[in-house]
């Protein structure tokens, strides 16, 4: 690869797809949502009771949050390494490794003895699973810029299309009353769904991107970090990413709790409630993200994706149960899929391709940071205001709104992201 300064370049990092991508560009997609789907199934399978599995060691509140957060722990320290990683030797080997990696971690969480072990084994699973930025970095190798909201929309619906089947299957599997045993077949089932994920992307998938050879090494994380900060759109996006994060991860952290104190939900209400709300986000991505972008524009929808989530998490505290707080999730939900695939599109847009995967994987860092953060945030929050974590929600989702127009503005100003050369 030739060398590049380190000072700003004139060319515009824009990832363009190869010309050899462009007649199989549509197959590849539609392959890997189909292999993702499964990956997700598996995933959303644990969902509705991961929080009543940590329970059943007798945990305390801030173990509970421990154990969500552990998975995110891991995705911090994975997905820049997979990003990065993907970029020099190719997509495909990451994602058979990786999902092979969760498919163990799974299986092992399933006969966890002791809070500890299982935390310890949420950690590995969430590195394993660490691997969104590879998946994004394929479908920006394999697409053309204009068309990338939509397809990062595809990507969205595949995966909570698998959130759909996955926690109402997992809700309904799961025996609360038989303590961490009563967990074993849901667990089990999603470590035989990420191993069949595993075999169709060996079998289906075709790699997208051919190994490079760097002069040098190729730059570090930190080093890349502080060229994506000073970058007038990935910056905002990054921040936008954080500041979201928290905030929904507070609420998810704490839904089935808050549900089950204010409206005694069980395991299977929980797991219903989020079938509705996937399919709902599905159907938006699947046939309205894409058509709205192109129209409207990304940095509108996602300003708009943002305001929306905003008004259901402050109604939420107000509803009285049942329907209206399954519309409420299911209308935070449809802001969601009109915002976070055009976040996406507008950051592969300022991404030299041989950097694709490791920024994409910061970014997604940045939101296993804000995993992290945001249940024991939520939790802490739950034993002051039992609605605490939707006030905290909408506060900071807000300023993302604004973060969302200034990235917009900046991009179409046409800002170049600076390349930094290789290290010696």
């Amino acid at each position: 690869m030739l060398r590049s300064p380190i000072h700003p370049i004139c060319a515009r990092m824009t990832a363009e797809p190869d010309a050899s991508t462009g007649g199989r560009s549509a197959a590849a997609l539609y392959t890997l949502l189909s292999v993702m789907f499964i990956n997700m199934l598996g995933f959303g399978v644990i969902v509705p009771f991961l929080t009543f599995y940590a329970s059943s060691f007798h945990a305390a509140p801030w173990q509970v949050g421990l154990v969500f957060s552990a998975y995110s722990i891991g995705s911090f320290v994975g997905e820049p390494f997979w990003g990065k990683l993907s970029d020099r030797v190719g997509r495909k080997p990451i994602l058979i490794s990786t999902v092979a990696a969760n498919c163990l971690c799974y299986g092992a969480l399933a006969f966890a003895p002791n809070i500890w072990l299982a935390i310890v084994i949420r950690v590995l699973g969430g590195m394993a699973a660490g691997n969104g930025s590879v998946v994004q970095g394929y479908i920006a190798d394999v697409t053309p810029v204009d068309l990338r909201a939509g397809r990062m929309a595809k990507l969205g619906a595949a995966y909570n299309l698998g959130f759909i089947l996955g926690p109402f299957v997992g809700g309904m599997l799961a025996k609360p009353g038989a303590g961490p045993a009563g967990y074993h077949l849901p667990l089990l089932m999603s470590s035989g769904l990420a191993a069949c994920s595993a075999i169709g992307i060996a079998l289906i998938v075709k790699e997208s991107r051919a190994r490079r050879q760097y002069v040098g090494r190729q730059p570090s994380r930190w080093v890349m970090l502080g060229y994506a900060a000073r970058h007038p759109v990935v910056s905002r996006l990054m921040l936008l990413t954080f500041s979201v994060g928290v905030a929904f991860t507070a609420i998810e952290s704490t839904f089935a709790l808050w549900a089950q104190a204010r409206f005694n939900w069980q395991p299977s209400d929980v797991g219903l409630c989020f079938g509705v709300t996937g399919a709902v986000s599905a159907c938006c991505q699947f046939m309205l993200t894409g058509p709205l972008s192109r129209r409207f524009g990304e940095a509108t929808m996602l300003a708009v994706g943002m305001a929306g989530s905003v008004i259901c998490t402050a109604l939420q505290p107000f509803s009285p149960g049942g329907f209206a707080t399954v519309v409420l999730m299911a209308l935070m939900a449809l802001s969601q899929s009109v915002a976070f695939p055009n976040s996406g599109a507008l950051m592969s847009r300022s991404i030299d391709p041989d950097n694709q995967g490791q920024i994409m994987g910061l970014n997604n860092a940045t939101g296993a940071l804000a995993r992290v953060t945001g249940p024991q945030l939520g939790l802490a929050l739950l034993a002051v205001n039992i609605n605490g974590a939707f006030w905290l929600g909408a506060l900071i989702v807000a300023p993302a709104i604004f973060l969302a127009l200034g990235a917009g503005r900046a991009s179409q100003r046409g800002y170049a992201v600076l390349r930094p050369a290789p290290a010696e």
